[in-house]
């Protein structure tokens, strides 16, 4: 199952998880029906037959939360170190550009705590961290901005010409006719 979040279940999450299970725990001691169960604590039927047979053989313990599916790689203090090494820039990492790519991300993580992650692996870890993705502005070396702010300001004007005014009827969007 996938989650909105990106990863498994948050730790109040799965508390919340295991607290319905122990509830139906209860309730399959005084006998009550699946379906009863399952309206009540608004599950899927399916969830509370598995729960029933895991219940039936190993009791209420075997209901208990196992824990996250799988820990992160990285931890939150081998993250802190990743994000020092990541505001360090990829050009003091060897990267000839100052763009961090994940498959660059990637590489580090690899280099630095030797650990394997997938490119899909890293952008979740960095968006789970509050990280977002930034794609450059693609500008010319050769721009110059007060000459395209002055083109902006003077001649765009000239060559796009008056508009004519909406009346009631006309559509906004057409420009009179040429002259």
């Amino acid at each position: 199952m996938r989650y909105a979040q990106g990863g498994g279940l948050t730790d109040e999450r799965r508390a919340f998880r295991e607290r319905l299970r122990l509830e139906a725990a209860e309730r399959f001691g005084h006998g009550d029906e699946t379906a009863v169960i399952a309206h009540d604590l608004r599950v899927s039927i399916r969830s509370v037959q598995r729960w029933r047979k895991a219940w039936s053989q190993g009791g209420p313990r075997a209901l208990a939360s196992k824990g996250p599916a799988s820990l992160p790689l990285l931890s939150d203090e081998l993250f802190a170190v990743l994000e020092r090494e990541l505001l360090k820039g990829p050009v003091a990492h060897g990267w000839p550009d100052q763009t961090w790519t994940l498959s660059r991300i990637r590489t580090l993580i690899g280099r630095r705590f030797h650990k394997s992650y997938t490119v899909q692996g890293v952008a979740a870890l960095v968006k789970r961290h509050g990280w977002s993705c930034q794609v450059p502005a693609r500008r010319a070396i050769e721009r110059d901005e007060a000459a395209v702010a002055g083109w902006v300001k003077e001649t765009w004007p000239q060559v796009e010409g008056p508009w004519r005014r909406s009346t009631p009827g006309s559509s906004s969007r057409t420009r009179p006719a040429s002259r």
